[in-house]
């Protein structure tokens, strides 16, 4: 099957930007480098086409009951107009995505989940209603951009109908407005480490806005860019960090799991919570500026200990970093190597949240 295109792809092709496969949508990689398009969004702001990522609403009476069931995170404790990051977990407790879910209105919520997901997810949530909840896609109807910054709120603010608004809402708060005269459904997430937007509008509109946002001066960023913020955030990528088979308490996600319901594979879950798992996602911050790679092998004192799931080199830190699933024995801190291409450079077990703002 021929890949796809997002609405905003001739924008990208006027703006520059090498294009590549990605999730079943040709999507930009990168515009003037992944590094420089890296240091705007950590210095200013920088935009993102994430109209690959598939935008799902549920309506119904029993809406609420049946997202406490197919999601681990507390959605009872949602207001109108909140969202929070949240998992939809399989009965064995692994992990069927990583997904947000927004409640908009009671009996009206909105999820986003991962574009190589899903048709996947809209197969698994469809054999799980027996709520009756009305489950509606319009991925194909909108786009969606990521405007993602220190700089970002301002710059948004500024080209918004209600900028105060967008200023005042708190992550994971919804804000309607119109941004440069385009109605938006504002969502203030990101997977930057950064603060930011996610934007909605409609499709045939979402070029305009493209445009005007990069007018007022928010910088065009690829793919690239965005995986490299987000390992250098802590932040989990499905198909890396995350699959069918991850507990999430091995990978560090028992904060978005609910301690009080009961949802699809809790006893798996909270048997790991309980007892401990055999691995844990630790970060590993290697001495020199080698570039570690999924699947390359992280050793302590001779033992293989663990495997890279992502890796990129961070400017920031100046120093290769990477995830890696690591044996629950070792400690953060511990002096360890990465056999990259047949040798042994020199690392150490971290944190995994290798940046974070200080605001």
């Amino acid at each position: 099957m021929a890949d796809l295109t997002t609405p905003l792809h001739d924008a990208h092709v006027a703006f520059g930007a090498r294009i590549v496969p990605f999730a079943g949508y040709l999507m930009p990689v990168q515009y003037a480098g992944v590094l420089a398009e890296a240091k705007a969004v950590r210095e200013g702001a920088g935009m993102f086409d994430v109209s690959h990522m598939a935008r799902l609403w549920f309506r119904g009476e029993r809406v609420l009951e049946f997202l406490e069931w197919i999601t681990t995170n507390d959605v009872a404790a949602l207001a109108d107009g909140r969202g929070q990051y949240s998992l939809l977990p399989n009965a064995t407790g692994g992990v069927v995505d990583d997904i947000i879910v927004y409640r908009v209105a009671e009996g009206a919520f909105r999820m986003v989940v991962n574009a190589a997901n899903h048709a996947k997810d809209v197969a698994w949530i469809s054999s799980q209603n027996r709520f009756h909840v009305t489950v509606t896609d319009d991925t194909d109807a909108t786009v969606m951009i990521a405007v993602q910054g220190p700089d970002a709120t301002g710059v948004l603010a500024k080209g918004a109908t209600d900028g105060q608004a967008l200023r005042e809402a708190p992550t994971f708060g919804i804000v309607e407005t119109d941004i440069h005269g385009v109605p938006c459904f504002c969502m203030r997430s990101g997977y930057t480490g950064e603060d930011g937007y996610e934007l909605v509008c409609a499709a045939e509109r979402g070029i305009e806005l493209w445009n005007a946002l990069a007018a007022a001066g928010v910088v065009s960023c690829g793919l690239g860019a965005r995986d490299l913020l987000r390992v250098e955030a802590g932040l989990p990528l499905y198909g890396h960090e995350l699959n069918d088979d991850v507990n999430p308490i091995s990978a560090g996600l028992g904060w978005v799991v609910g301690k009080e319901k009961a949802f699809i594979g809790c006893g798996p879950i909270n048997e790991a919570r309980t007892n401990g798992t055999p691995t844990k996602l630790q970060g590993v911050r290697l001495e020199g500026k080698r570039l570690p790679q999924p699947g390359m092998r992280v050793f302590v004192d001779g033992r293989e200990v663990g495997v890279i799931t992502s890796g990129v080199y961070s400017p920031i830190l100046e120093a290769g970093i990477a995830f890696a699933f690591i044996a629950s024995d070792v400690k953060l801190g511990t002096p360890a190597t990465v056999e990259i291409r047949g040798k042994h450079e020199p690392a150490t077990i971290v944190s995994k949240r290798f940046w974070k703002r200080a605001y």
